[in-house]
């Protein structure tokens, strides 16, 4: 999978199940590049919300709930994620 197919399954992954206001996903993979984990196919997102769903949780219950519904990218083609909500 490419970093715009990754980023579009995402994006609607995540408007289909909360109610977000705005959504903004970013490829920083150029972070991982020297690192020895970092793996082909392998991406790091930054994901900026505005969502008062998920601003009305505590940070770790609104971080849960985004790994619950991308836990098949996560497993297959995420390396790491950076979450900021607002």
């Amino acid at each position: 999978m490419d970093i715009n197919e990754l980023i579009a399954i995402v994006k609607k992954k995540l408007t289909d199940q909360i109610d977000i206001g705005s959504i903004e996903i970013e490829d920083k993979s150029f972070l991982h590049k020297n690192h020895s984990g970092n793996q082909e196919g392998k991406y790091h997102l930054k994901i900026i919300l505005i969502s008062s769903e998920l601003k009305a949780l505590n940070r770790i219950e609104s971080n849960k709930k985004i790994y619950k519904i991308l836990d098949k990218e996560l497993k297959e083609c995420i390396h790491s994620i950076q979450i900021l909500i607002s």
